[in-house]
């Protein structure tokens, strides 16, 4: 039942349609929900927080950072990648060619430049020569993109223990990085550029932080041009491994006389031991030291599964040896001198591979460089600091072996060392007096002379052994070495017609204008003086000392420029004249000053030479063949102790020539004794104008030597 319905809550049908806008419509607030409460951060957290904010920025910028340098690089990289010239225009890396230098029979024996043995690819090689490179230069070659940051890491870690900044020494640079550096990151020479090749190449090898940079950029651009067979084909051809040899090939012939492609695993390890320091470690250089890297880059190869244990062990058991061909000399001297003696276009400035073909006989070589040795390890002390040099050559000036000192060196004492000659000179006085028409039979006065020289007191020479003979014959004179009778000769014929006949032979120095002319006081270099005793062995005719015989670009048949195959010139004496100074000179090793030098059966003509103080010691003398000479002193013209023309150098002289001649059978010598005086009579010791006979043979001999 219901209720009346007073005080009942009326009943309100829900809205369904919105308020008019003027409507308000009251609603409850929505809860708010509580703020978290704050987390204290501690002790440790307020420590920790400005680092961990810093990070924080950091992070912020690196990573926008690292991106932008990703871009960079990788546009660099693509770009040089588009730069990247085709294989063949670049497995040749030299800036310049190569002179080989051939012997006289056409053997080649050193090379100037950078000889490059032909291209060679990564596949045409001996496998173990390949695998002896990655083994020990790059051994994550094939897996890593151009740069390998594990190989950084590990070389900056090893050059801070040992004491070193982090990019001194070790560098961790991958194979391809080392190509990179080979191309000089793809800048070619310019001459105009760059002073010369040395300084580019300087340039090239510079190690600053922003150079590394490039070169990892540029490494990673060859990866993407480039196959890794590729990259290391470039690397085979272009690397150097010293003794002059450029790439793999060249390497390969110059040590080994065989092709890149037939080495075996002792002589491919051999080859990449010596990229490290390639100066310091070419087997021509140290064999024992060569050989022993080669044994840590076998362990290497043993190590990362390239050879067997077996192989290996029969490696490091035989060690590769050079060819008997590397080991030989190089003549370096002789090699200097001919590259100086022919057009700098084509020697030392070539941009060909040349082939010179010189007049150097490799057994004479030899020969002679073994006398020089055998004499200073027997004979000299051990101590000394002494030098020597050595010239042997043909009668018409063609030199068949030099030694310019007891080591190799830049100063060829042979070529370069102008010393006073001392009694080496006396023969061009003799051959003046025998073109005058004087005999080696004539008289002479040996006693002691005082000469008025303008100006200056009496000048009164002595000799030697200070004693004095009296009247003896010129042979005899010539044989002892006598000084008076020298200086009285001297100023009986007139110093002017000495000059002219020793200018004649080829004594192209200054020479002395006083008496002492006649006492060797003139300096001349030991090839000239070498040559002009040529010309007195040839019968009196000038001699010019040579070297080279041809010169051709390599692949070419024809020679772009010859020698007529001589050295001989005008005539300076008569050959009369020359055959009876010839004889006269045996003398001096028969029984004069000289007979150290004696070899048994043979016949020998020379001269001693030994200056003031001692200070230069000769030695000259021809057989029927050769004309050698030999030098010695100290290049900082110091005195020698004990040596005289007659001692060392003619021991030096004979050890020589006994080497060269073994075997043969003796040539006799163009020497004619003297057919009777002239009836000139004892010489007197002063001066004497020449009589008008005798002026008409000296016009002569001016008028020969000046035209």
């Amino acid at each position: 039942m219901s209720g009346n319905g007073k005080n009942r809550v009326p009943l309100v049908a829900e809205r369904r349609y919105p308020k008019a806008a003027n409507e308000k419509v009251k609603t409850s607030p929505a809860p708010r929900r509580a703020a978290p409460a704050r987390k204290s951060r501690g002790i440790v957290g307020w420590i920790l927080f400005p680092f961990i904010w810093t990070i924080k920025l950091i992070w912020r910028f690196t990573w926008r950072i690292g991106l932008v340098t990703a871009a960079i690089t990788g546009v660099a990289v693509f770009y040089y990648a588009s730069q990247m010239s085709p294989i063949e225009d670049i497995v040749d890396g030299r800036v310049r060619g190569s002179v080989t230098l051939t012997d006289r029979e056409g053997q080649a024996f050193t090379v100037r430049g950078e000889s490059f043995g032909g291209a060679i690819t990564a596949n045409s090689v001996s496998p173990y020569l390949k695998n002896a490179v990655i083994a020990s230069e790059d051994k994550r070659f094939y897996w890593h993109p151009g740069i390998d940051p594990r190989g950084i890491a590990s070389a900056v870690r090893i050059n801070l223990r040992e004491g070193r900044g982090p990019l001194s020494g070790n560098g961790g640079s991958t194979l391809t990085q080392q190509t990179a550096k080979l191309l000089c990151l793809g800048t070619p020479f310019d001459p105009t550029q760059w002073e010369n090749e040395a300084a580019y190449e300087a340039d090239c090898r510079r190690g600053t932080i922003w150079r590394k940079v490039k070169e990892a950029v540029y490494a990673m651009a060859m990866e993407v041009a480039y196959s890794k067979d590729e990259i290391l084909t470039i690397y085979l051809n272009r690397a150097y491994l010293g003794s002059g040899s450029r790439g793999f090939e060249a390497a390969a012939q110059r040590f080994f006389g065989k092709s890149a492609a037939e080495l075996t695993p002792a002589e491919a390890a051999m080859l990449s031991g010596i990229l490290p320091a390639p100066s310091r470690l070419a087997p021509t250089n140290n064999l024992e030291r060569a050989q022993g890297r080669a044994g840590v880059v076998i362990g290497l190869m043993e190590a990362q599964g390239y050879i067997t244990s077996q192989q290996a062990a029969d490696a490091k058991a035989n060690p590769a040896t050079l060819t008997p061909s590397a080991t030989k000399s190089t003549a370096s001297y002789f090699a200097d001198w001919v590259m100086a003696s022919g057009p700098e276009f084509f020697t030392n400035s070539t941009t060909e591979d040349v082939i010179i073909r010189s007049t150097l006989d490799r057994e004479i070589q030899d020969h002679a460089e073994a006398a020089l040795k055998h004499i200073f390890e027997t004979k000299v002390s051990a101590s000394s600091e002494a030098e020597a040099a050595i010239v042997v050559m043909s009668a018409d000036g063609a030199v068949r072996a030099m030694v310019g000192g007891r080591s190799e060196g830049f100063f060829n004492r042979a070529t370069q060392a102008r010393r006073q000659t001392g009694s080496a000179f006396k023969p061009f006085i003799y051959a003046t007096a025998l073109e005058l028409g004087f005999s080696g039979d004539d008289l002479i006065d040996d006693s002691p002379i005082s000469i008025e020289i303008p100006g200056q007191p009496p000048w009164e020479p002595g000799n030697y052994d200070n004693q004095f003979k009296g009247i003896i014959t010129l042979t005899q004179a010539l044989a002892e070495s006598r000084n008076i009778p020298a200086v009285v000769l001297s100023e009986e014929v007139g110093r002017e017609a000495v000059s002219t006949v020793a200018r004649g032979f080829g004594i192209e120095s200054d020479l002395a204008t006083g008496p002492a002319l006649a006492l060797g006081v003139s300096e001349s270099t030991l090839l000239e003086m070498t040559g002009a005793y040529a010309g007195i062995l040839n019968g009196g005719s000038s001699v010019t000392p040579y070297g080279l015989l041809d010169l051709r670009i390599k692949g070419d048949d024809a020679p772009l420029m010859t020698n007529d195959g001589t050295g001989i010139g005008e005539r300076v004496i008569r050959e009369a004249g020359a055959r009876e100074l010839t004889w006269m000179m045996s003398r001096v090793v028969e029984s004069g000053t000289g007979t150290r030098a004696r070899m048994d059966g043979w016949q020998i003509a020379g001269k001693t030479g030994t200056t003031n103080s001692a200070r230069d010691a000769w030695f000259i003398a021809f057989t029927g063949d050769y004309v050698t000479g030999v030098w010695m002193g100290y290049d900082d013209n110091r005195p020698l102790t004990g040596v005289t023309g007659g001692g060392l150098p003619a021991d030096i002289w004979r050890e020589t020539m006994s080497r060269v001649t073994a075997g043969q059978q003796p040539t006799a010598l163009p020497a004619t004794p003297p057919q009777g005086g002239s009836g000139a009579g004892p010489i007197l010791d002063q001066g004497i104008v020449a009589p008008a006979e005798i002026q008409n043979v000296l016009d002569n001999i001016f008028n020969q030597v000046n035209n």
